[in-house]
């Protein structure tokens, strides 16, 4: 099964700090809906651009996407 990483993007000078209260709602949702998530977080672009993201297998996808409408996706890539 392909693993997903689910992407919102914030962009401007306040970019970091909503992404950082975004992922709070993400870990919200993912608590109250009991979905086993391959992990979340914040990451810098660059001075203007940060994301949310988080990871699910495939098979969750499409309620997450309907629910929380990301911007966009990719496919998870473990380090």
């Amino acid at each position: 099964m392909r693993k997903l990483k689910l992407i919102w993007d914030f962009k401007g000078p306040h970019a970091q700090k909503t992404a950082q209260h975004h992922l709070i709602h993400l870990k919200e949702y993912v608590t109250m809906e009991g979905i086993n998530s391959l992990g979340n977080g914040v990451e810098k672009l660059n001075k203007n651009h940060y994301i949310a993201f988080l990871g699910v297998n495939e098979d969750v996808m499409p309620p997450v996407r309907d629910a929380l409408k990301p911007h966009r996706g990719q496919l998870w890539i473990e380090s």
